[in-house]
């Protein structure tokens, strides 16, 4: 064999021969098998090794893998722990209906194909395929994979659910449900059933004869499953032992997280539970690391705020904050201010209140409440540490205000987060907390407001006419009201909403000379907001429509999430 990929080396110039040749010869006496041995060879990629196999063995190799020709069988027969473990996929032969073409990425892996076609019960033939293509494929295959909730729930009924409460234990990955007791492949169907249809949060909520799943996707519930009331406990319980909570404490609100995989997929989960008069209600908040950071393009700023908001970022002293209701993305908007920035060259800290993702080169502080670690005493002990950029995760006092206000004024530049509907109510919910006039208008850059809104489905995109009530509350003009207007009509890929996929619409009021004046004699946030509509400020609602204009949104989604201009 050693001979003929030498030859056949030399015959392709699929790989160096006469370096193939060198390193065949200086492992003469490896123990190890001869496809590992050269697949782990620093001199050749794992592509050319491989492609180098096909040619020699007479088979195929995949540059890609097709998950529409992986078989029914093969997804209900081989575990995917094990297709996973193993680095193989099956796909469909086109020489015969009851062969499988198993795609390894080890040539020799004998052992693992005689299982296969043992599981399958199907004759085999072999391809080869990069462990990266096969990894992808086994993802995509299994997370299509139709989900067994109905079964489960049904199996769970019939058992005895006292004998049950001892089998919830822990499981790694979602798709390992093999041999699983019931009540856990029932909770990672419900969280795989999340994850496929976008889902940010899982509400359990019970009543008193059912208990109703819903999904929040891009920000709205949706009512997906009901089971049987008999099961909560052990529905509780299982998300309860995941979560690192306490099992017997049913009378008292909980907190939990933990992680789970899906395939390569890693998901973070914020788990609360509160008693109710039906039983424990449980909402799980989903965080997929896999989908990375935005970027301050992807935000769907509007080019001439970006351009502002950006230049901001390189300020070296002051305040800005994000504000907005809880689930507006003040968060992700942060996140990507902070990691535009050169963490090279800068000392950036954050205090956050959870760490929702990890961002490279900065350093981030976790707040503990509980321990003594709060945002101010946070903050106290940041400045020691010579920050030239912070981000505290969100005021909620006098206290943590008054701090970030006093970092800013010593030469820092501050971000921060609060909970008002518009730019112009950060102002007075700063005057509110009982911070000088003075302070805020001295350290105050800028105020950035932001809601989400529901894109259109590109798939069911479609013209439409809209009422003119909805032109009149959206403020569109009779110049622009003969334009094209876009709704969904609502399609397999959106789940019948019409929508997929969610963007912001943004408020940012810089701080100038004149707004300053209006702080100082404590103006209200009605008036400071009316003065920066006519010197050119771009209201929610203003931006909303922009989008609704060039085709992103509807008008009916942003007069659901804006108020009327003043």
């Amino acid at each position: 064999m050693k001979d003929l990929l030498i030859k056949t080396a030399q015959r392709t110039g699929i790989v160096d021969a006469d370096m193939l040749a060198k390193f065949l010869e200086a492992n003469v006496n490896s123990p190890v098998r001869l496809d590992e041995l050269l697949l782990s060879c620093p001199n050749f990629t794992e592509e050319a090794v491989l492609r180098l196999f096909a040619e020699v063995l007479k088979i195929k190799y995949l540059s890609e893998i097709n998950t529409d020709n992986v078989p029914k069988q093969f997804i209900e027969k081989v575990p995917p722990v094990y297709a996973q473990h193993h680095y193989l996929i099956g796909i469909k032969s086109s020489q015969d209906e009851n062969e499988i073409t198993v795609v390894l990425s080890k040539p020799f892996d004998t052992e693992a194909v005689d299982n296969v076609s043992r599981l399958t019960q199907s004759a085999v033939n072999i391809a080869l395929a990069t462990r990266t293509a096969i990894t992808a494929a086994i993802d995509v295959a299994y997370e299509q994979k139709t989900t067994v909730i109905d079964d489960v729930a049904e199996e769970l009924d019939s058992q005895n659910l006292d004998q049950l409460v001892d089998e919830v234990a822990t499981a790694d990955d979602l798709l390992d449900v093999v041999n699983r007791p019931p009540v856990i492949r029932l909770v990672n169907d419900i969280l795989f059933r999340a994850l496929q249809l976008r889902a940010s949060d899982i509400h359990v909520h019970p009543y008193e004869g059912k208990i109703q799943i819903r999904y929040r996707i891009d920000g709205i519930l949706y009512d997906t499953l009901s089971l049987n009331r008999n099961v909560l406990s052990l529905v509780v319980s299982r998300i309860k032992v995941m979560a690192g909570m306490d099992i017997a404490e049913r009378r008292m609100p909980q907190d939990g997280r933990c992680s789970v995989r899906l395939g390569n997929r890693e998901i973070d989960l914020r788990v609360s539970t509160v008693p109710t008069s039906y039983g424990e209600r449980c909402v799980l908040r989903l965080l997929d690391k896999s989908t990375g950071l935005f970027s301050l393009t992807e935000l769907g700023m509007w080019a001439d705020d970006l351009k502002i908001f950006d230049s901001l970022l390189d300020r070296s002293h002051g305040v800005i904050f994000v504000t907005g209701p809880t689930g507006s993305g003040k968060s992700t908007t942060l996140y990507a201010a902070l990691n535009r920035m050169n963490a090279v060259e800068k000392n950036i800290i954050t205090i956050e209140d959870p760490i929702e993702y990890q961002l490279g080169g900065i350093s981030q502080m976790q707040v503990a409440t509980r321990k003594g670690m709060t945002f101010v005493t946070a903050l106290r002990h940041v400045l020691r540490q010579d920050p030239d950029v912070i981000m505290v995760g969100e005021v909620r006092d006098e206290e943590t205000a008054r701090m970030a206000i006093q970092s800013s004024l010593t030469g820092h530049l501050v971000f921060s987060t609060l909970h008002t509907n518009d730019s112009a109510g950060a102002i007075s919910r700063l005057l509110d907390l009982g911070v000088e006039p003075y302070l805020v208008s001295s350290s105050l850059i800028a105020v950035l407001a932001q809601r989400l809104v529901r894109k259109i489905c590109p798939e069911c995109r479609q013209l439409y006419k809209p009422a003119e009530h909805e032109l009149r509350e959206l403020g569109i003009g009779a110049d622009k009201a003969d334009g094209q207007f876009f709704t969904g009509a609502g399609c397999s890929k959106c789940f019948n909403t019409g929508y997929k996929g969610r963007t912001g619409i943004y408020e940012l009021m810089m701080i100038d000379e004149e707004v300053r004046e209006m702080i100082h004699i404590r103006q209200t946030a009605g008036i400071i907001k009316q003065k920066a509509i006519e010197k050119g400020l771009q209201s929610l609602r203003m931006d909303g429509a922009r989008k609704v204009i060039a085709g992103v949104t509807t008008i009916a989604e942003v007069l659901r999430v804006t108020q009327a201009d003043v």
